[in-house]
C-alpha cells in the first residue's frame, strides 16, 4: 500500500467536514440481501485491546453458530495488523478505505480512538455496510448528530457498543417506571470508579514501534491521526490516547457512557439534557495527562428530573446506582458498578408512598428478578438479519452522547452550558423552549 501524506488523506477524504455531512448515497451500494441461512461477512476497524476483544468474540460466535465470519481486518499499526490476520485467518488493511470498498462485508466493527467513531461509521453506511461502532458513539455532540442523521437516511442497523445495555436490569427498571411503581421520577444516580498504581490508561508502550519502525514495528502515524491536529509522533498519544483531548473525553467519553446510555433505556424515552456541568481535576496522576482523573457529570432534563454521575481514578469505592421517584426508588447497582448484570433489582416505596405499595403489590418491598437476554454483539448479528432497531440504536445513543460530550465542554470552558433541542445545538444561555 503507498503511504499517503496528511494532505493527500484531506484530500481524497473530501475533508471531515463534508464526510461527516451531506454525503450523498450512492443508491446502487445498498448492501446485500442476507437470507436467514447466509452468513454473514465482517470486518474489523482496529484490533487494539477493544478491538481484539470484539474479534474474539465475533470469531466465537462464528465457530458455534456459522452465522458469521471475519474476512477482513485493519489496523495502522502492523503489528496488530498482522496478528488480526493471522487469528482471523482473513484479509489485512493498514487503511479502512480499502477495507470499506469491499463489497463482500456486511458489516463493519469501528474500534478505533473516539476521534474516528463518526467518520468511519458514516462512510461505512454510505458504503451500503452495517455498524457495531464502540463507545462513546462519537468525539463530539455534532458528530453523533450527523452519525445518527446517516443512519436515518441509509436505513442501515447501528449498535452503538456499550455492552451492559443488553443486561435485564435496564429493561426491569424501564417497566417498574412506566408501572408507575415509584412515581413521578426526580432523580437519578450512578458512579464509576478505579483506583490503579501506575495511573489510570497509562497501557504498555512498544518502544520500538512507530513511523518509521520496520516490519511489525510499523504505524501509520499520519493515517491514525486522520481528522485531529497534526502533531509529531508520540507514543504515549498512540498507545496511551484516552488521556488525550484530541482523541478522547476521558472519563466522561471512556466511563460514563456505559451509565448514560443503561439510563436512557430507565427513563423510557432517551432525553437530552436541558442544563450540563462538568466539574473535576487532575488531583492525583500529574503525568501529562489532559483529561482529569476525578470527574463529576451533573445534568437536567426538561421532563424535571436530575442526573448526578460521579468517578475517580484515584479512588475505588463506588455510590449505588438507583433512580429515585416522589415515591418510591429504584435500586439497580447496589456496589455502583453499572456494567454486567445483577440477578434482581430493588423497588422500595417511599414512607408516604407505603401503604398504597402494599396494598398494590402485596409487600413491603419489592425485589424484580433480571432474566438472561442476548447478548449485545448477538442482538447487533441478528438485527443486521432482521432489519429491526437494536438494542443500543443510534437515538439512544445520540441522545446520550450529548450529555457526556456536554460535560467536557463545560469542563474544558469553565462554564454551565444548556442544550437547544430546537436547534439540536450546544448553547451558552437558557433555551426559550428549555426547562418545564
Amino acid at each position: 500500500m503507498s503511504k499517503i501524506n496528511r494532505r493527500s488523506f484531506i484530500k481524497t477524504s473530501a475533508g471531515a467536514g463534508a464526510l461527516l455531512g451531506a454525503i450523498s448515497i450512492n443508491k446502487s451500494v445498498l448492501g446485500r440481501v442476507i437470507g436467514a441461512n447466509d452468513r454473514i461477512n465482517i470486518g474489523v476497524i482496529g484490533v487494539g485491546g477493544r478491538g481484539r476483544s470484539l474479534l474474539r468474540q465475533v470469531l466465537g460466535i462464528g465457530e458455534k453458530q456459522g452465522t458469521v465470519q471475519v474476512v477482513a481486518v485493519c489496523d495502522v499499526y502492523e503489528k496488530r495488523k498482522r496478528e488480526a490476520r493471522e487469528m482471523a485467518r482473513a484479509e489485512g488493511y493498514l487503511d479502512y478505505r480499502e477495507l470499506l470498498e469491499r463489497k463482500d462485508i456486511d458489516a463493519v466493527i469501528i474500534a478505533t480512538p473516539d476521534h474516528w467513531h463518526a467518520q468511519q461509521a458514516i462512510e461505512a453506511m454510505n458504503k451500503g455496510k452495517d455498524v457495531y461502532l464502540e463507545k462513546p458513539m462519537t468525539h463530539t455532540v455534532e458528530e453523533a448528530r450527523r452519525v445518527y442523521e446517516t443512519v436515518e437516511k441509509t436505513k442501515r442497523v447501528l449498535q452503538v457498543g456499550s455492552q451492559t445495555t443488553s443486561s435485564d436490569q435496564w429493561w426491569k427498571a424501564r417497566q417498574a417506571i412506566q408501572d408507575g411503581m415509584i412515581g413521578k421520577l426526580i432523580m437519578s444516580q450512578g458512579s464509576y470508579h478505579r483506583n490503579s498504581i501506575q495511573g489510570e490508561w497509562n497501557w504498555p508502550i512498544d518502544a520500538e514501534a512507530g513511523p518509521d519502525g520496520k516490519g511489525d514495528n510499523y504505524i501509520d502515524w499520519k493515517m491514525w491521526l486522520g481528522p485531529a491536529p497534526n502533531r509529531k509522533f508520540d507514543p504515549d498519544r498512540f498507545f496511551r490516547f484516552r488521556k488525550y483531548w484530541d482523541y478522547s473525553g476521558g472519563i466522561a467519553t471512556d466511563l460514563f457512557y456505559h451509565v448514560m446510555a443503561p439510563l436512557n433505556i430507565c427513563w423510557g424515552e432517551p432525553q437530552f439534557p436541558y442544563r450540563v456541568t462538568g466539574n473535576g481535576g487532575i488531583y492525583v496522576f500529574k503525568d501529562g495527562r489532559e483529561v482529569p482523573d476525578t470527574f463529576t457529570l451533573t445534568a437536567d432534563f426538561s421532563a424535571g428530573h436530575t442526573l448526578c454521575l460521579t468517578s475517580s481514578m484515584a479512588n475505588d469505592t463506588h455510590i449505588p446506582g438507583l433512580i429515585r421517584g416522589h415515591e418510591g426508588t429504584i435500586m439497580m447497582v447496589p456496589d455502583g458498578r453499572f456494567e454486567g448484570r445483577v440477578e434482581h433489582i430493588t423497588v422500595t416505596p417511599q414512607r408516604i408512598a407505603r401503604d398504597k405499595f402494599k396494598e398494590k403489590y402485596g409487600v413491603e418491598e419489592m425485589a424484580i428478578k433480571c432474566e438472561p437476554r442476548e447478548g449485545h454483539m448477538e442482538n447487533f448479528l441478528r438485527c443486521i438479519k432482521t432489519r429491526e432497531k437494536p438494542v443500543l440504536d443510534a437515538l439512544t445513543g445520540y441522545k446520550a452522547m450529548v450529555t457526556i460530550a456536554m460535560s467536557v465542554q463545560s469542563y474544558r470552558e469553565g462554564r454551565v452550558l444548556y442544550f437547544d433541542e430546537k436547534k439540536q445545538k450546544v448553547v451558552g444561555d437558557p433555551p426559550k423552549n428549555g426547562y418545564v
